[in-house]
């Protein structure tokens, strides 16, 4: 006679279909990111002048638009590198994923409205505050794996990934916040250090090296 199970028992036990999912989420969001980038009419340019003029006007989308994709690339490594380890899910941890997608899909938008709006503090903010709780969600979901036992890793080095991984999650918010404080002192001053810190991020230019043994 087997035993009875509830629906929180059997779903969401697919971890490959998580991976699909947000690969599939990212790239569409990375697509949607340059749409945003409207090519100057024609019709109202009619001398070189005008059509360098008309680029330099998009300047602000370009930055924007670097900005973004350099954030979802931050993260959506982020993501894969937990899923490296990540082997079993369940329903909650889906949701948990699936929220931190909702964000990643939202981002389209708040680099659309703070190119818009470049010049406002409070789009700096907005962009921020997306920024916030990607990084939110998930250190959510690796807690939630870590602490639940879904992971492939080897006792003896478990500490030390989470330490990693963790780490890393919230120094980077830490900087974000930083960055986006500094939008008080002036917004480009602002965009600039996020870029700096994500380019940081994606090139590891600040970290440490490690040593060669003699």
């Amino acid at each position: 006679m087997t035993n009875a199970k509830t629906y929180n028992q059997i779903a969401g036990q697919k971890v490959p279909r998580l991976e699909a999912i947000s690969d599939g989420v990212f790239a569409i969001a990375l697509t949607l990111l340059v749409l945003d980038i409207k090519v100057p009419v024609s019709e109202a340019i009619k001398t070189e002048g005008e059509l360098f003029a008309s680029l330099c006007n998009l300047m602000p989308k370009f930055l924007s638009y670097f900005l973004s994709f350099m954030t979802l690339g931050i993260f959506w490594t982020g993501s894969i590198t937990q899923f490296t380890y990540i082997d079993k899910s369940d329903r909650h941890l889906n949701w948990i994923c699936l929220f931190f997608l909702l964000f990643v899909s939202l981002l389209p938008f708040t680099t659309a409205f703070l190119s818009e709006h470049i010049q406002f503090k409070l789009s700096i903010g907005l962009y921020w505050l997306n920024i916030f709780l990607l990084g939110l969600v998930i250190y959510i979901q690796w807690a939630y794996a870590y602490k639940h036992d879904y992971l492939s890793i080897s006792e003896s080095e478990k500490p030390v990934v989470n330490k990693v991984i963790r780490k890393r999650i919230i120094i980077a918010q830490t900087l974000y916040a930083i960055g986006a404080l500094l939008c008080f002192v002036n917004i480009y001053l602002s965009i600039i250090m996020i870029i700096l810190i994500q380019l940081n991020y994606a090139l590891a230019i600040f970290s440490r090296r490690p040593q060669k043994n003699n």
